[in-house]
């Protein structure tokens, strides 16, 4: 039983990333020089079979992409292909493929025996009055049959409902009546001034220093990231733990990465990286996580939380002017 790829593998073979670059490298050749607005004829003499070709590489070549650089890569050569596609739908010309409605009444009429009907009166009459064919009969049924035949709605009786059934709403005579406010109910708006705005301290700052104190208080290196984040009574509190504890993995203080025995992901914390380290080709992984509702009760059930690690802290709260807002 095959297994099958990741869709993000940062481990993947550095032999097979330089496969992929080389790929797209010779698919994007095929555009070079007639990409732009400025070479708009050039896009137009390649051939429909030629996009469909090299679309067909770039789908081969996607099946092999698990990082983000050869995800640009494809992007790009996807752009590419899509540029050229429109120059080339804006290139075609229809010829007479544009619709007359004047020709589409006549034949209709036609089609219908109203003229027939209009040159058998001209001959039966000896005046050689104006005659108006549209007040000829047209067999409609005619071309009602004609219509069914290639449609399965039932017929009905009232097509025309649309705007044909809409009456034009015409505009009340005379002036509206003003709005006259009474200028003892009218009220001024408040006042804010600059110092009776009460800005409190970073928050952020405050609480990413907390997290980092709790982890280096708990038993132990390794810990589960869903225990320590998580708050059991409150969900917005769990996603705002997480949020702070990405600041300890991004500035280095923290790893992330899952155990080899349980296969639960773990952080621990750590020496941040120095200069040196990046140097040496250290590099950073970015790593999205989802915590919604429904991953929170599951965590709660799976490990069995009934209290918080990172204590429950008051809501925040806005002093603005004499009043308080939450």
């Amino acid at each position: 039983m095959s297994v099958e790829e990741p869709v993000y593998d940062p481990e993947q073979d550095a032999e097979a990333v330089r496969e992929t670059r080389r790929g797209y490298h010779r698919t994007s050749a095929v555009w070079e020089n007639i990409d732009g607005d400025a070479h708009i004829e050039k896009q137009k003499d390649i051939s429909t079979d030629l996009v469909v070709q090299t679309l067909a590489e770039a789908n081969k070549l996607f099946d092999t992409v698990h990082q983000i650089n050869e995800a640009t890569n494809d992007s790009s050569l996807l752009l590419q292909i899509s540029e050229i596609g429109a120059a080339k739908a804006r290139a075609m010309k229809s010829g007479t493929g544009a619709f007359d409605t004047d020709d589409f009444i006549a034949r209709l009429i036609t089609y219908m025996g109203g003229r027939r009907h209009a040159a058998h009166v001209q001959n039966e009459d000896d005046d050689d009055s104006e005659f108006d064919a549209g007040d000829a009969p047209l067999d409609w049924e005619k071309l009602g049959r004609k219509a069914l035949a290639k449609s399965r709605r039932a017929p009905a009786m009232d097509f025309m409902l649309g705007p044909l059934s809409i009456e034009q709403k015409k505009r009340a005579a005379g002036k509206r009546a003003k709005l006259e406010k009474n200028k003892n109910d009218m009220k001024k708006p408040q006042e804010i001034r600059e110092e009776d705005i009460t800005r409190s301290a970073n928050e952020t700052t405050a609480n990413v220093a907390m997290v980092e104190r709790i982890l280096a208080e708990l038993e132990g290196d390794n810990h589960n990231v869903f225990k320590v984040i998580i708050n059991p009574h409150d969900f917005g509190q769990s996603v705002e733990n997480l949020f702070y504890l990405s600041f300890l993995i991004r500035d280095g203080k923290c790893a992330y990465f899952e155990d080899e025995e349980t296969g639960e992901p773990v952080i621990m914390l750590c020496e941040p990286p120095t200069a040196k380290d990046y140097a040496e080709k250290l590099t950073k992984h970015q790593l999205v996580m989802e915590l919604d509702m429904k991953v929170w009760k599951r965590a709660i059930e799976v490990f069995n939380i009934t209290e918080p690690i990172i204590p429950q802290r008051p809501k925040a709260q806005m002093r603005i002017g004499d009043k308080w807002y939450g």
